[in-house]
């Protein structure tokens, strides 16, 4: 099995056990799909989500920052939902339920991932100036999964959906993938007005 799925923080995953044994919780989950399910549901494949809170020009490896784990929760074969953990003052606690398409698309990046033969620690990241979720592969199996930048060689998969221009499930080097993501979030220069020199500069 090519990819290295790391294990929870165990109050984590107690947390969203707790949620998913409280029918308070379930029935009042925005998650009609995990409302109707009969029978017992189960948290499955943990994956911690870091943010890229900023993309900077010429940066070589971008830090990010851990944001949560997120578990796909099964019904049998099938994830009917996946359940949002989160840090507080108080250790890792039981966020929120959805579905949606991310949960499918998910499902999809890590099996054609586990298909491959390189072997990596899958991780989720979130680049809110893109509006885009990917599939993190981090070739150093054995790192802390909480900490850690984007290596050059780590591998990005975009999950579906992706922004335009960015093909979802094309698996993309960090290295040739970066450059087209920062061109997306630098803005254009303003084109200079001829006859009005300094107007765009700092005052004389």
């Amino acid at each position: 099995m090519p990819l290295h799925v790391s294990p929870a923080p165990a109050p984590a995953l107690r947390s969203v056990l707790a949620a998913l044994g409280s029918p308070t919780a379930v029935r009042e989950a925005h998650t009609p799909a995990l409302r109707s399910v009969q029978g017992s549901l189960s948290p499955e494949l943990p994956l911690p989500v870091h943010v890229l809170d900023r993309i900077v020009p010429n940066e070589a490896a971008p830090r990010t920052r851990l944001a949560g784990w997120r578990f796909l929760i099964r019904s049998g074969e099938r994830a009917v939902a996946a359940a949002d953990t989160m840090l507080t003052a108080d250790g890792w606690t039981f966020s929120h339920f959805f579905e949606g398409p991310y949960l499918a698309s998910t499902e999809r990046a890590v099996r054609q991932a586990d298909a491959a033969t390189a072997h990596y620690q899958p991780r989720l990241l979130s680049i809110p100036e893109l509006y885009m979720l990917t599939l993190w592969l981090h070739d150093d199996t054995g790192a802390d999964a909480a900490g850690g930048a984007l290596a050059p060689t780590d591998v990005l998969v975009p999950l579906a959906p992706a922004p335009p221009g960015i093909t979802a499930h094309r698996p993309h080097r960090v290295a040739d993938l970066l450059p087209v993501m920062t061109l997306r979030v630098t803005p254009a220069p303003l084109p200079e007005l001829p006859g009005l020199p300094g107007l765009l500069g700092s005052p004389a």
